[in-house]
């Protein structure tokens, strides 16, 4: 019954499952699904170089390093792999399987979240700086190089970003954060979390100036990035990652594609 399928005990509620391994990272699947697809597809099979999101090639260029050629191939069937960990270990230690309705919340919420920080994030850089052109900088600008890419490169890109940058500026590196600071400043938990949220946001604006398809710089955008940085981990905190990086990636969507 639908009454039936929809009422979580409160341990086991919408907001505590859909945090728990067994969905949020088999939500993020079809984000390394689509992304990587999508990527192949529009590099083609003669291609000898192409666009990518910058954090996927960081993340990438240490098996490159390692394993040459097959290094993305090693990065991913790892990703997967430690995914599949995750999972099976959550359910063995929950003895519960997944619910496909709980995945439909999860990108109705996903959505829902993208369109509000879409508007806040905005409205917070509006009250600091007084500019909405800040609005327009998820494609560099009217004449930025993203913005004359076509618009389905423009949607791997916004794949990406939520995968590959919620990868490595949340899990990674604010959890890097977080325990520096708590070993080398002696910080609490709390103080800890702070310290690596406000650190991350700033080198992940930073990170949208770098290479040869970044931004030029602006206070502005800078701004809003670091905004978004701030948001991002404070919802990868209380959301976990599933639903961050679809929240990202449907809020990078809104600002390519828009």
């Amino acid at each position: 019954m639908p009454s039936r399928l929809l009422s979580f005990t409160k341990r086991g509620s919408y907001f505590d499952i859909s945090r728990a391994p067994r969905y949020s990272v088999v939500f993020a699947l079809p984000l390394l699904l689509a992304y990587e697809g999508l990527a192949a597809a529009l590099a083609g099979p003669r291609s000898t170089s192409q666009v990518r999101n910058g954090a996927d090639v960081l993340l990438k260029e240490a098996f490159i390093a390692v394993a040459g050629r097959n290094g993305p191939l090693i990065f991913i069937a790892a990703v997967i792999g430690i995914g599949i960990w995750f999972v099976a270990r959550d359910i063995k230690r929950t003895g519960q399987g997944v619910r496909p309705i709980v995945f439909g919340a999860m990108l109705a919420e996903s959505i829902a979240l993208a369109a509000i920080f879409g508007i806040v994030i905005g409205t917070i850089t509006l009250k600091l700086l007084g500019s909405l052109h800040v609005l327009a900088i998820g494609a560099g600008g009217a004449g930025g190089p993203i913005a004359q890419m076509r618009w389905t490169t423009r949607l791997m890109l916004s794949l990406g970003a939520g995968l590959y940058e919620e990868l490595l500026f949340r899990v990674l590196l604010v959890s890097a954060l977080a325990a520096g600071a708590r070993t080398v400043f002696g910080f609490g938990v709390k103080g800890a979390g702070v310290f690596a949220t406000l650190v991350g946001a700033l080198i992940f604006s930073a990170f949208h100036y770098i290479g040869p398809f970044g931004d030029p710089f602006r206070l502005t955008s800078f701004t809003f990035r670091a905004i978004s940085g701030v948001a991002f981990s404070a919802l990868y905190l209380l959301r976990g990652f599933g639903i961050t990086a679809w929240t990202h990636s449907l809020y990078d969507a809104f600002l390519l594609l828009g």
